[in-house]
């Protein structure tokens, strides 16, 4: 573990966690702004909007591979600076062309709007290198989506890279128990309310819980978790899951890393998951 890693593992324990309590996953949300694209992004990629989505074109060494990435935030917070940071890098280190949907948020808005939004969304892209990506609860969406496009048949992704995904929203597996005392950035009530109000109750659902889905057919998957977030257990299930399938999975696992560290491009083991992230999608 690099110090720097080490450090922030230190600082996350004073930072404030939003999912502790129902309430303050609520309150939360009321204060939510959508972060807009940021000078990192400006600096590789031409940004241009449509209704609800934004597009990332590459100012350079765009090799036709495009990324259909959802961010995260517990389906209730919108997208934040960092994640356009580590888009940012994307862009640059893999000349992936990205689309980011700004799907509408629980409570207000449910999976069924958001895989809507993105069945329009794939459907307009001309392109036989089509990716599907996220993070935490937009790694569930994605994984979620293609499934769903494996079961409709047709064009298919050319791979899904998840990064800590959130694959079921139960948060039901006895193994969170031993990673909770570890965890700095998640709780367990505040996520559980969570995802009872984008699946509208119904949790189990592979729309809503893709990691108690069928995982067989799926394309090849890029999964990157670290060691000290509860959605550890999930991921690691998610892999073995897939092999037994007979599917391709790489899990990139950091046994330090806390939820969704490639969103922090300085610290060294972010640099080196997002090199493999990067040559995932070349």
């Amino acid at each position: 573990m690099s110090l720097a890693l080490a450090v922030t593992n230190q600082l996350l324990r004073f930072l404030p966690v939003t999912t502790r309590t129902p309430e303050s996953v609520l309150a939360t949300a009321r204060t939510r702004v959508p972060a807009e694209p940021n000078a990192a992004i400006a600096e590789v990629a031409h940004i241009r909007r449509d209704g609800r989505l934004v597009h990332l074109d590459p100012k350079e060494g765009a090799t036709g591979t495009h990324l259909v990435y959802l961010h995260g935030g517990c389906y209730t917070y919108p997208i934040l600076d960092r994640h356009w940071t580590m888009l940012a890098t994307l862009v640059r280190d893999a000349g992936v062309t990205v689309t980011v949907p700004l799907y509408g948020l629980a409570p207000e808005h449910e999976m069924h709007e958001a895989y809507a939004l993105l069945d329009a969304t794939v459907a307009e892209i001309r392109t036989d290198r089509l990716f599907l990506g996220g993070d935490s609860a937009g790694g569930g969406l994605a994984l979620g989506q293609a499934m769903r496009m494996r079961d409709a048949g047709g064009v298919q992704p050319a791979g899904v890279m998840l990064v800590a995904p959130w694959l079921d929203v139960t948060l039901g597996n006895p193994e969170i128990a031993a990673v909770l005392p570890r965890e700095r950035m998640l709780a367990l009530p505040g996520l559980r309310a969570a995802g009872e109000w984008w699946s509208r109750g119904d949790v189990r659902s592979p729309l809503a819980s893709p990691g108690l889905g069928d995982v067989t057919g799926l394309p090849p998957v890029h999964l990157v978790q670290g060691g000290r977030d509860i959605l550890l257990p999930d991921a690691v299930a998610l892999a073995e899951r897939i092999r037994a399938a007979g599917g391709t999975v790489d899990l990139d696992l950091v046994a330090e890393g806390f939820h969704v560290f490639p969103a922090v491009p300085a610290l060294p083991e972010a640099k080196r998951s997002l090199g493999r992230m990067a040559a995932f999608l070349r």
